[in-house]
């Protein structure tokens, strides 16, 4: 069976920078499970992927556009830090979830400086290249219940 919309891939893939640098990966543990063409991977890799099948083994290049997006200037704000009273412990690199006007956004602070913290809404690799060595482990169809929860079940997936 190939990869299309609705299939259940379980794939093993390590995804590095341009540097060569290991950002996540799936070896040592289970492969990666989601169902194809339901915006469960970035939209670049889907692309890749779609009408693979098992066995198959590729290396991508996923370019910003068409990963985590290009990084946004914009989405950088620094704060008074009692604008973050409440929250104990402030320290760079820590993740909060701040109301904007698009909803939710995650923010990490990437900057502390005397009373003003700088907050980043940018996915943490916004700007950045993607490079993925993807081996397909299997395909197989999503079953009805998998397709209205959105997710995959049993092996490799959720468990209810």
């Amino acid at each position: 069976m190939q990869i299309t919309k609705d299939a259940v891939a379980l794939i093993h893939y390590t995804l590095t920078d341009d540097e060569g640098k290991t950002i996540d990966s799936s070896a040592g543990g289970e492969p990666l499970a989601y169902i194809h063409g339901n915006g469960n991977l970035i939209p670049g890799l889907e692309r890749e992927l779609e009408g693979k099948g098992e066995g198959d083994k590729l290396d991508v290049k996923i370019t910003p556009a068409d990963g985590y997006g290009e990084f946004d200037k914009a989405l950088i704000q620094q704060v008074p830090r009692r604008a973050l009273k409440g929250v104990g412990n402030l320290h760079v690199g820590m993740q909060l979830h701040a109301q904007s006007e698009h909803g939710v956004r995650a923010v990490t602070i990437t900057q502390l400086q005397g009373d003003m913290v700088t907050l980043d809404g940018n996915h943490p690799l916004a700007g950045k290249n993607l490079n993925f060595k993807v081996e397909i482990v299997s395909v197989r169809a999503a079953t009805e219940e998998e397709l209205s929860h959105g997710h995959v079940h049993g092996p490799g997936g959720h468990h209810h």
